[in-house]
């Protein structure tokens, strides 16, 4: 065959398969625990379903127009939304900031990378039980603070005006560390070149900042807010350990709702349809983060 002879069908489909070959694994375990739960989910959604999750009374969308009606749900999607403005921007902005501090290059910075980053390698529950006792209103870190300033005491994860916030500020603490070290890579891969040659002009630390680190750290800053986002509605073990959803339902995210619907009070049609709701909210948020957020971004 000469070089200018296109390859036969045999031959493509011969290279189809081979890849197909190569992705089966992968394709598999998409389809085990992404694909048939995602659709499992869907079906379920339009059904009312006995104790064992089984479908048994098709009620089309009644689910989704009882969630509409609810005012649990509703509260649910508040609280959810709160959560998410309390966690992203604050942990966002935190981890930028220690992410300058430790980009600078002076002595001993190695230790600063490592305490910053250091929550990343604690799991969420034992993140969240240690959180608990510094919570606890008789003797924790932050009652104990309180009465040393003479300051009246917090009921933190007992009261619903601060439970909510409590939550928020041990997930910012336990999500810094995986946005600290992506900004921090970052800002490492910025040309250096770029800060002399601005140097050279005389421009000072905060131009730099506006005209050349944050522009070259845009992608960057793209990819932690979309995933600091998802994250910030899927969130659920820190819930589950710090205040289970209470009091007076403050810190129900939907992520508990969901839970609570199907594994405590067996409700796997509604559970499902509440599911395909989170879904579709973070699809939306995801599209329209892509739609205007991609417009700010400069690629290198």
């Amino acid at each position: 065959m000469t070089s200018l002879e296109k390859p036969g069908i045999w031959k493509k489909t011969a290279n189809g398969r081979t890849a197909l070959l190569y992705l089966l694994p992968s394709i598999l375990l998409f389809s085990v625990f992404v694909f048939y739960p995602m659709f499992r989910t869907i079906y379920l959604s339009f059904f009312l379903t006995d104790q064992n999750g089984d479908a048994a009374i098709w009620v089309g969308f009644e689910n989704y127009s009882y969630l509409l009606e609810s005012t649990a749900f509703i509260n649910s999607m508040k609280a959810t939304g709160l959560f998410v403005l309390y966690t992203v921007p604050i942990g966002i902005v935190l981890a930028l900031f220690f992410a300058l501090l430790a980009n600078e290059k002076l002595k001993g910075i190695g230790f600063f990378r490592t305490v910053y980053s250091s929550t990343m390698g604690i799991s969420v529950a034992a993140s969240s039980v240690i959180w608990l006792f510094m919570f606890n209103p008789s003797m924790g870190m932050f009652n104990r603070l309180l009465s040393l300033l003479n300051l009246p005491q917090i009921q933190w994860l007992l009261d619903p005006q601060w439970a909510l916030l409590s939550v928020s500020i041990s997930t910012i603490w336990m999500n810094i560390g995986f946005s600290f070290l992506i900004l921090l890579g970052g800002l490492q891969n910025i040309d250096e070149h770029l800060y002399e040659s601005s140097r050279i002009d005389g421009a000072g630390y905060f131009y730099r900042l506006r005209r050349i680190t944050l522009p070259m750290l845009s992608p960057t800053l793209f990819f932690i807010i979309t995933i600091s986002l998802i994250n910030a509605f899927q969130s659920f073990g820190q819930i589950d350990i710090l205040t289970q959803g209470g009091p007076s339902a403050s810190t129900n995210l939907i992520v508990y709702s969901i839970y609570r619907e199907a594994f405590i009070n067996y409700q796997f049609g509604t559970a499902s349809a509440q599911a395909v709701t989170l879904f579709i909210i973070i699809l939306v948020v995801t599209i329209l983060q892509f739609k205007l957020g991609e417009r700010r971004v400069h690629y290198q």
